[in-house]
């Protein structure tokens, strides 16, 4: 039985009311505008930049994390989700981006940026043939990775108050904040869901002011309406040796960004439906679009680059709210509040304690989510160990307590963040089962109907060359006539003509893996079959496939991309 979410109320395409948009997008802006400014103001400062270049850099950023957004929303062609993803700095940048700032300054920060957002429209033009080492595992573990990267620094957050402040107001001010937001989101009526994170920090700010922790004053100076001066924009320059030297390290972790941003693609899908759908890969490749998109335009204007904000993913399973109405809210208001440093002051005047204790609920919804996402792909004892090194050796290296006096220079800025470290190593093990699992044999036909006797004689050459017994084979057989014969069905009009298909198969212990790959359809076959589990039996022949498919198959996998339909089908035998 397909488990429906009845926590949504409101899905991706349906048209939530205005107000109830316009809410929560302020929300999420009243708590991502702070994060996205701070990071890039630690940045800049940690590298001793002007404050003209800061002014701008945080301007920049704001305006191109909002527009990122909404593209995100909108999706325009082949650039965008279609979904909420809040689009902001990342803090996995900020050892290669201070590095850059010290050794080239802001404008061969800005040429690295440029250059590196290059590989992120390749990943997306390229996914489906990076599917076996771009696979869920890998993004399940980064999204956990990013929990145990951010936690560390919410923790340490949690006891940055200023001067003078009571011993009880930080511990107090948290534990209301986190109270009030874990009630409202676990006990709330779901019309009040909606407020929980505004409630929450709201509260928490008042509990704050009563200990001096919040800067009325800051706020009071600030001025309604203003704009940074240009002067601060940096250009760009030549390469330098700086550039060269920097850019693998730039392109690797812009690469972990990109496998960052497909788990929470995959994510966001999954949590923004009442009826959970297979993935669709080709809104995980317009997520990659967009992402690329904004790291473009963050190195245009010379600031630091941006990702996907995990925290999407918790605010949509909090909220109950998907439409796509709340991001383009969410980067209309990133866009028109930081036109008013009154605004900007009143947020960014949110004390460390508050901010991290409200955060500390979503990374913990983010670190679940990824670990549905590796359970939903089947854990054996291969995807255990690369799922649990990874997470480990990225916790190591975030934690500073693995090989930390061998690792200095630019070795050191691109391992020194736990989810580069962890994502590499999840990589690198991935590539090792790839290479060292038996050898893919495989057939190329035309898809079309004749060629079943051809991948029929394959799959029983196949069977016979792995010693399975006669019942196995059959079943293998089946379940290849049957997927050809759903990946035909909706070929009414004869689109499929002219196309063609190939079938692999390998061995993996008891298993045999087959994978077809052919040209697009827009119905996925994971959601047809988990449609059929809710569904009495029918006599309509056109569902006979599906029900024959799921009885010989242990498994389906269906991943679509841009013009290519993958189909992994699992098949258990013995010899």
């Amino acid at each position: 039985m397909t488990q429906s979410n009845e926590n949504i109320r409101y899905e991706p395409d349906d048209r939530s009311p205005h107000p109830v948009s316009a809410g929560l997008g302020f929300q999420i802006t009243a708590i991502t505008l702070a994060p996205v400014a701070i990071t890039v103001a630690i940045i800049a400062r940690a590298a001793d930049q002007s404050d003209t270049y800061i002014t701008w850099a945080v301007f920049a950023a704001v305006v191109v994390s909002g527009t990122a957004t909404i593209l995100q929303a909108v999706r325009v062609g082949r650039i965008g989700a279609g979904h909420v993803l809040i689009m902001g700095t990342s803090g996995a940048f900020i050892g290669v981006c201070i590095t850059a700032l010290v050794e080239g300054g802001p404008a061969t920060l800005a040429s690295l940026v440029v250059v590196s957002s290059l590989f992120q429209f390749l990943l997306s033009a390229r996914l489906s043939q990076l599917r076996r080492i771009v696979t869920p595992v890998v993004a399940g573990t980064v999204l956990m990775l990013i929990s145990a990267t951010v936690m560390p620094i919410l923790f340490g957050m949690l006891s940055d108050t200023p001067e003078n402040t009571a011993t009880a107001g930080a511990p107090l001010t948290a534990a209301v904040t986190l109270i009030v937001v874990i009630v409202a989101s676990l006990r709330a009526p779901r019309s009040m869901r909606l407020w929980a994170p505004l409630i929450g920090v709201v509260v928490g700010c008042g509990v704050s002011a009563v200990f001096g922790m919040y800067d009325f004053q800051s706020v009071l100076d600030a001025p309604w309406i203003g704009i940074p001066d240009v002067g601060g924009w940096p250009g760009f320059n030549l390469p330098t040796e700086a550039f060269w030297a920097l850019l693998p390290a730039f392109v690797v972790v812009t690469l972990v960004g990109a496998i960052e941003t497909i788990g929470d693609g995959v994510a966001i899908q999954r949590v923004s439906r009442r009826r959970p759908r297979a993935a669709d890969f080709r809104l995980v490749q317009g997520a990659l679009n967009a992402d690329g998109v904004g790291n473009l335009l963050s190195g245009i204007t010379g600031t630091v680059p941006n990702t996907t904000y995990s925290s999407s993913i918790s605010v949509v399973a909090i909220t109950g709210i998907a439409a796509r109405r709340v991001g383009i809210y969410t980067g209309l208001f990133f866009i028109l509040l930081v036109f008013s440093p009154k605004v900007v002051a009143a947020i960014l005047a949110i004390p460390n304690v508050v901010a991290a204790a409200y955060t500390m609920v979503l990374i913990a919804l983010i670190f679940v989510e990824g670990f549905r996402i590796v359970a939903r792909d089947g854990i054996d004892a291969r995807k255990a160990v690369v799922v649990g090194m990874s997470f480990w050796v990225g916790v190591g290296f975030e934690n500073k307590v693995i090989f930390s006096d061998l690792l200095g220079g630019p070795l050191g800025t691109l391992l020194g963040n736990g989810m580069t470290a962890g994502t590499i190593c999840a990589i690198l093990l991935t590539l090792f089962l790839e290479f060292t699992s038996s050898r893919r044999r495989s057939v190329t036909v035309s898809l079309e109907l004749s060629s079943l006797s051809k991948i029929d004689e394959f799959l029983r050459e196949f069977a016979s060359g792995i010693s399975w017994n006669e019942s196995s084979t059959d079943r293998l057989r089946s379940a290849g006539e049957e997927t050809l014969s759903i990946l035909l069905q909706n070929d009414a009009d004869g689109a499929a003509a002219g196309r063609r298909l190939r079938v692999s198969a390998r061995l993996n212990e008891d298993v045999v893996e087959m994978e077809f790959l052919a040209a697009s359809d827009d119905e996925n076959l994971e959601d047809r079959l988990a449609l059929l589990s809710d569904q009495p039996e029918t006599p309509d022949e056109r569902e006979f496939s599906f029900r024959l498919l799921r009885h010989y198959a242990s498994s389906v996998h269906h991943r679509q991309y841009h013009n290519l339909d993958v189909v992994t089908v699992q098949v258990e035998g013995s010899r």
